[in-house]
């Protein structure tokens, strides 16, 4: 993981919302069973499109910040993308099969 405190506060909240755990490696922060979880800062959101490529079940871009949310929401509009806020809420539903 990126070694921003807001994103490692936001990924360890999410993660334990949804019963999983934070991914130090590369790939996705969160895998999960269900879905795929990367964790961006209103100034990373730009790579987390690559960051979920090649997962099959459902995929978020989770935000640190209100103000995140909306620069997510543009980047996935036209994907199969979801967005979730920094607390783990879906605000778009991601609409890959899963």
């Amino acid at each position: 993981m990126k070694s921003n405190k807001t994103h490692d506060n936001t990924a360890k909240r999410i993660a334990k919302r949804y019963g999983g755990q934070c991914n130090s490696r590369k790939g996705a922060d969160i895998p999960l069973p269900t879905m795929t979880i990367e964790v961006e800062t209103e100034n990373t959101i730009g790579d987390a499109p690559r960051q979920l490529q090649g997962y099959r079940n459902k995929v978020y871009i989770a935000t640190t910040t209100k103000k995140g949310i909306e620069k997510a929401i543009e980047r996935a509009k036209g994907t199969t993308i979801g967005v979730m806020n920094n607390e783990g809420s879906i605000i778009k539903k991601s609409t890959r099969k899963g």
